[in-house]
C-alpha cells in the first residue's frame, strides 16, 4: 500500500490542497515527531492526552503507566484518533486575516490494543526508545521486572491516516501587495541544547558518543 485510502473519517477537508495521503509522508512526519496527542472518548465526554510513542512499520506504539486511566480506557476504546503536528513558521502576512502558520501534520485512526507479554512488552519499550533517544537502550541498565509490569504499551495499528502540509510564503489580497509593509516567514524549529549533567553523577562520567549526537541538534 503507497497510500491510506480517503475516507469520510480522514479525508482532510479544510484546503484539501494541502492533504497528502502517501504512507511513506505521513510516516516521516511522525518519525519526526516526539508527543502525540491521544483522543478517545469517556463517558460520552471528549478526551485528549499527550503521550510518548515510537512507530514499528505501520503501528504506533504509544507509552504510560500500566495502571494509568489513559492505558486502560484506550485498551477498552474500540477506536481512537491520534495527532502529531511540528510548528515549521510563522507566516506573516500584510493582514492578520492572512496570516498563518507553516507546519506538517499527521492524523491516524485506528483501534489500539494493549501489548501484553515480557518479550512483546520489552521490545515496544524499546522502539520507543529508540525513537526519543536513539542509542541509550543499549547503554542503560536493563529493567527490572517491576518496571515492566508498571509499564504500559498500547500498540495501534494504522488503519487511516492522512497527513495535511502547509508552507510557502503568505497569499495576501492583491491590494495588499503595494502596502509598505514587510511581510514573509518566521522559521520555528525544535532544537535540543548542550546536555546538563547530573549533579548526583558521582563517578564524573562522560556522556556517550550516542548522547553527545543528540545534542543541538534541529528536530
Amino acid at each position: 500500500m503507497t497510500e491510506y485510502p480517503v475516507t469520510a473519517q480522514n479525508r482532510v477537508r479544510q484546503i484539501s490542497r494541502k492533504a497528502s495521503y502517501d504512507v511513506d509522508v505521513v510516516h516521516r512526519i511522525l518519525d519526526a515527531g516526539h508527543c502525540a496527542h491521544v483522543g478517545f472518548v469517556q463517558d460520552g465526554a471528549p478526551l485528549i492526552v499527550p503521550m510518548l510513542y515510537g512507530r514499528d512499520g505501520d503501528a504506533l506504539l504509544l507509552h504510560g503507566a500500566r495502571k494509568a486511566r489513559i492505558v486502560r480506557l484506550l485498551e477498552q476504546s474500540p477506536r481512537v484518533c491520534v495527532n502529531v503536528t511540528l510548528l515549521d513558521g510563522v507566516v506573516i502576512a500584510r493582514s492578520m486575516f492572512n496570516c498563518s502558520m507553516q507546519y506538517r501534520s499527521v492524523t491516524v485512526f485506528g483501534e489500539p490494543a494493549l501489548v501484553s507479554g515480557r518479550e512483546q512488552k520489552l521490545a515496544a519499550m524499546r522502539v520507543i526508545s529508540e525513537h526519543l533517544l536513539p542509542g541509550r537502550w543499549a547503554e542503560a541498565r536493563d529493567s527490572h521486572e517491576r518496571e515492566i509490569k508498571m509499564t504500559g504499551v498500547l500498540r495501534l495499528p494504522i488503519d487511516s491516516a492522512s497527513a495535511k502540509i502547509s508552507e510557502g510564503m503568505p497569499q495576501d489580497e492583491e491590494d495588499d501587495y503595494a502596502l509598505p509593509l514587510w511581510a514573509g516567514v518566521l522559521p520555528l524549529t525544535l532544537r535540543s541544547g548542550e546536555l546538563q549533567s547530573d549533579p548526583a553523577d558521582v563517578a564524573d562520567m562522560a556522556p556517550s558518543q550516542a548522547l553527545r549526537a543528540l545534542a543541538n541538534k534541529a528536530f
